[in-house]
C-alpha cells in the first residue's frame, strides 16, 4: 500500500531561518568537506589545544558542584550562549579539525545558575590549585 502525501505550497512553510546566513550548513552538503575547511595558524591552534586542556580541568573542578557549563556572551546577536561542558569540548575540537564551529542547537531551557564564565573557571580554578 502506498501513503498519499499532500503537497503543500511554498508560502505555507515556515521561513528559512538560514536564508541569507554565509555560514548556512545547508551550503555545505553539496561540496567536499576538506574544501570549506579554513586553516588556523599554529598560534590559533596551541590557544584552542590549551582551551581544551583548561577546560578538562575546570569540568572536573566545577562539574560535582552543579555547573553545567559555560555562559558565553555573544558580540553578534547580543544575547548569553550557554554550553554544557561536551557541546562545548565537542564544538572546540571541531575547531581545531576544521577550522571552524559550525552551528548547533542552544541549550533548551537552560537555568542560568547553572552556568558560570570561562572567567570564573579561571580564577576559580587558580583558587583551588594555588591551595593544594
Amino acid at each position: 500500500m502506498t501513503g498519499i502525501v499532500g503537497v503543500v505550497s511554498h508560502d505555507a512553510l515556515p521561513p528559512d531561518p538560514f536564508a541569507g546566513d554565509p555560514n548556512d550548513p545547508a551550503l555545505s552538503i553539496d561540496e567536499p568537506a576538506v574544501a570549506d575547511q579554513d586553516v588556523l595558524s599554529a598560534g590559533e591552534r596551541d590557544e584552542v589545544v590549551a582551551d581544551l586542556a583548561d577546560l578538562a580541568v575546570y569540568q572536573a573542578l566545577l562539574e560535582g558542584r552543579g555547573v553545567r557549563g559555560i555562559v558565553v556572551d555573544c558580540g553578534d546577536c547580543g544575547e548569553q550562549h550557554f554550553h554544557e561542558w561536551s557541546l562545548l569540548r565537542a564544538s572546540l575540537q571541531q575547531l581545531l579539525e576544521e577550522g571552524q564551529m559550525r552551528p548547533h542547537e542552544p541549550a533548551f531551557d537552560p537555568d542560568p545558575a547553572s552556568y558560570v564564565t570561562w572567567e570564573y573557571c579561571r580564577g576559580y580554578a587558580d583558587a583551588v590549585l594555588s591551595d593544594s
